[in-house]
């Protein structure tokens, strides 16, 4: 089996490990990977040695957490899968491997192309900002940041009912905002930007605000330009890799008077409605997201700008290191 190591800083390898797919546990299925996607944002950082996140692997450490692959063996209890599913998982870089049926494993629908179904998990993690947010349809939202995450708000914002402006700083993510559902996009730096926006919303404000770029610069855009009592529902890491502030993230103007709520966007949302076990569990995020893209309501393929084969991975994370704007989706092939 191969798989993607990070020894350090900028030190990425593709090694050799044993895998002894011979005598899987009753639970277990055995994954052939076909694809993986690179998440640019959160991978990047880690290439390039930015701080800890809590919780993180030191290294070596994997990379790497969008895989589609090929069942090829199950254990004799396994019930969700068969041998021949195509499933997604919350998986890193790597030919093939062995999970328990219930881990971050989702089948993928038989209509459904592989290069729009790896991409599964990462828009679930995009939908999540929608749920934990407590958006309701009709609400203005404000998708500042136009990386494959924050472009999967904006393509997922019209199937939800929202009305959806995308605020970015490259005229390539710009116009493919538009292409995915965005009903205007700004600069994020134009000085007249609020103004910009009170004339799109009609002076009614932006009700959510969904934070995916890590630059503290993102974070002050976003809480500008929330209506007092709005909501940012914030899926980046804010400052990560960047020097000490030169200003305070929340400045009275911005958090107190304004009255908004900050929201972290992780671990899974709680339900209005309780019933007796969570009903949107990441499975169900990742299902539901599914779903729509195999109903033809999202297609994530037509953010693939850069395929590779596994064994040039290491060009792809540094062209990512220099942070070229035309680098969106980027997928590496295992076959």
């Amino acid at each position: 089996m191969k798989i993607a190591m990070l020894r350090g800083p900028r030190d990425l390898r593709i090694e050799d490990s044993d895998l002894d797919v011979t005598d899987l546990k009753a639970n277990q299925i055995h994954v052939e990977t076909e694809i993986t996607a690179l998440k640019i944002g959160t991978d990047r950082g880690n290439y390039e040695g930015a701080e800890r996140v809590p919780g993180a692997p030191d290294y070596p450490r994997w990379v790497g957490d969008s895989n589609l692959g090929v069942v090829r063996h199950i254990g004799k209890c396994v019930s969700q899968f068969q041998v021949g599913d195509r499933v997604v998982g919350n998986v890193p870089h790597q030919s093939e491997y062995i999970a328990n049926e219930n881990d971050g494993i989702v089948r993928v629908p038989e209509n459904l192309a592989s290069e729009d179904a790896v991409f599964g998990w990462l828009y679930a993690l995009s939908s999540l900002c929608f749920r934990k947010a407590r958006f309701e349809p009709g609400e203005r939202v404000a998708v500042v940041g136009l990386g494959v995450l924050g472009l999967g708000a904006v393509a997922l914002g019209p199937a939800l009912g929202a009305r959806v402006v995308g605020l970015g700083n490259s005229p390539v993510r710009m116009e493919m905002a538009r292409q995915m559902g965005a009903e205007a996009v700004f600069d994020s730096s134009d000085p007249q930007l609020q103004e910009q926006l009170n004339r799109w919303s009609e002076g009614e404000g932006i009700d959510l605000v969904i934070q995916t770029a890590n630059p503290w610069p993102a974070y002050q855009t976003g809480v500008e330009v929330v209506r007092p009592g709005g909501r940012v529902a914030i899926v980046a890491l804010p400052g990560r890799g960047e020097p000490p502030l030169d200003f305070n993230p929340l400045d009275m103007k911005w958090f107190y008077q304004k009255g908004i709520s900050l929201i972290a966007v992780s671990g899974a949302a709680a339900d209005r409605f309780p019933d007796q076990t969570l009903r949107f569990t990441r499975h169900r995020e990742c299902r539901f997201v599914l779903d729509l893209m195999a109903a033809g309501r999202l297609r994530p393929s037509q953010l693939i700008t850069h395929r590779f084969p596994y064994a040039e991975m290491a060009e792809a994370y540094e062209m990512a290191l220099q942070r070229e704007k035309e680098m969106l989706g980027v997928i590496f092939n295992w076959n």
